[in-house]
């Protein structure tokens, strides 16, 4: 009879290298993803400081000298095309606000779904499906239209109130939802006299931080990002009314605009909220991803 122990059928000494070898492709290959993700942001923070002349001599990852310089030009010679304390504060009126009622009212509606039951319970959730797979620019005429009847172009609250229906973000919620929300807890609150909304915001909201906070960070980065419909909306063409990525999009428009190292300074500079709210929130980010992306 052989000493050797053996795991699943394998000798262990097998075994424990096939394990070994599979953690270290895998580890290989979370290494050139990372790298893959990370480095056309390195080469965006490493071209705002460089020059221009630098720029064109090609790519390099050595930082410059010149983002004193970028920054300067930027103030001085597209100072009114480019003004960052504006855009970033019209730009956080907008993300904050839309990436709020996002999160808050699209917990409330997969809430509601999970928890209730009631005659047209599927259907409502499946209309909410076929909501989600509606492109914006489909829609996007008659909004503009409906808008302009209505009085509300070159006001932002277009840019916010409709961030309310998020269809997308209800599915993923709910299906968190079903993954780590018993139903036993709400009806322990309703027999200790809790009530309904009483329930959700303190009973629900907390158990949903995870995918409230992935979901936070997707909504905030499209909004923050977000051109197309902020370009649609706002039409007077306003320099204090713009987000920053239109004025980014004005500076790359412009006929005088031929300094690379100033263009790439301002988007590194608009990508800062960005980053700061990735860290803020990133760690809920695998438990939420891990508890919400489950299948139906």
């Amino acid at each position: 009879m052989s000493s050797m122990k053996s795991v699943y059928g394998q000798p262990k000494d097998n075994y424990m290298f096939k394990i070994r070898l599979k953690s270290t492709i895998l580890f290989i290959w979370c290494v050139i993803l990372t790298i893959i993700c990370l480095l056309p942001i390195y080469i965006l923070v490493i071209n705002a400081t460089r020059l221009d002349t630098d720029i064109a001599g090609g790519l390099t990852v050595i930082p410059g000298k010149a983002l004193g310089k970028n920054i300067k030009t930027m103030r001085e010679d597209f100072g009114n095309l480019f003004k960052p304390l504006i855009g970033y504060r019209n730009s956080a009126i907008i993300t904050v606000s839309a990436t709020f009622l996002t999160v808050f009212f699209s917990a409330l509606t997969a809430y509601g779904i999970h928890v209730y039951d009631f005659k047209l319970k599927e259907t409502s959730y499946m209309i909410i499906l076929f909501i989600m797979m509606v492109p914006t620019q489909v829609t996007a005429t008659g909004f503009l239209n409906f808008m302009a009847k209505i009085g509300l172009t070159d006001t932002y609250w277009p840019l916010i109130l409709p961030a309310v229906a998020a269809p997308a973000v209800v599915f993923f919620m709910r299906s968190y939802m079903k993954s780590s929300f018993p139903l036993d807890i709400v009806e322990a609150a309703r027999i200790d006299g809790s009530g309904e909304f009483r329930t959700f915001l303190t009973i629900a909201i907390p158990m949903m931080k995870p995918a409230i906070a992935v979901q936070a960070i997707f909504a905030f980065v499209a909004n923050w990002n977000n051109f197309y419909t902020p370009s649609m909306i706002l039409l007077s063409g306003d320099p204090d009314q713009k987000t920053l990525p239109m004025m980014i999009s004005a500076i790359q428009a412009s006929d005088k605009t031929g300094d690379l190292g100033v263009v790439y300074t301002c988007i590194a500079l608009s990508i800062v909220p960005i980053i700061i709210a990735y860290v803020l929130l990133s760690r809920f980010i695998i438990a939420g991803v891990a508890l919400g992306g489950v299948k139906e």
